[in-house]
């Protein structure tokens, strides 16, 4: 199973968060959320390990921050039981949590944005599909995510350079692994993927929208 759990910041419930919640963390990660200076970035990185938190109950695996590791490219991890990412943009953060895959996920606030300037980012076939789609915007950030997603689920993350691989029929390959890609409809104002390096069926992906009243004892 996959679950996905996702949240919106909300600024009247951010001196909430910061005196009930963030104290539950070591002392490190609470100084890393107090040195920021927006309030929303603040609150975007402690909901982020809100939402492992409580994604890590689903296995009986209690979340505790000196528990995880990293890669050698900063890619944060478990270890061989329970694997996870996190990603925000705009007001929503997003964490996937499974035991069963390797996972990627990444979300993107649908932005005015000149896409030509990306197109160094993209293959000739992926810009030659953004180009003459019908909604331009909507295939840029389709690709945009699903291509962040990869390499967050490869581990690499931007050491791997987005025209390196190319995504066709919701799935690509790099360094020999393939990875599946499937949409995760959150927000209409939003674009999310997640990549899985296993194939995954609908039912195996749990979406839970997590409110500020909940409860992590």
């Amino acid at each position: 199973m996959i679950y996905i759990y996702y949240s919106y910041i909300s600024e009247n419930n951010h001196k909430k968060l910061m005196q009930e919640f963030l104290l539950r963390f070591p002392i490190d990660f609470q100084n890393k959320i107090k040195s920021y200076r927006r309030w929303q970035d603040a609150q975007l990185s402690l909901l982020g390990r809100i939402l492992l938190y409580r994604g890590t109950d689903n296995f009986n695996e209690k979340y505790k921050e000196n528990n995880i590791k990293y890669s050698k490219y900063k890619k944060p991890y478990f270890g061989e039981e329970v694997y996870f990412n996190i990603s925000h943009s705009g007001e929503i953060v997003v964490c996937a949590v499974t035991t069963i895959c390797d996972i990627g996920i990444d979300i993107e606030l649908q932005r005015d944005i000149q896409i030509e300037d990306f197109q160094p980012q993209m293959t000739e076939g992926e810009w030659m599909k953004i180009s003459t789609s019908f909604n331009k915007m909507d295939s840029f950030y389709n690709y945009w995510t699903q291509k962040e997603a990869v390499i967050k689920g490869c581990g690499k993350g931007l050491s791997v350079p987005l025209k390196s691989f190319e995504i066709s029929q919701n799935s690509t390959i790099i360094d020999n692994e393939k990875f599946f890609l499937k949409e995760i409809k959150l927000d209409g104002k939003y674009k999310c993927h997640i990549a899985t390096n296993t194939q995954v069926n609908e039912e195996c992906i749990k979406i839970l929208k997590l409110l500020h009243k909940f409860n992590l004892d």
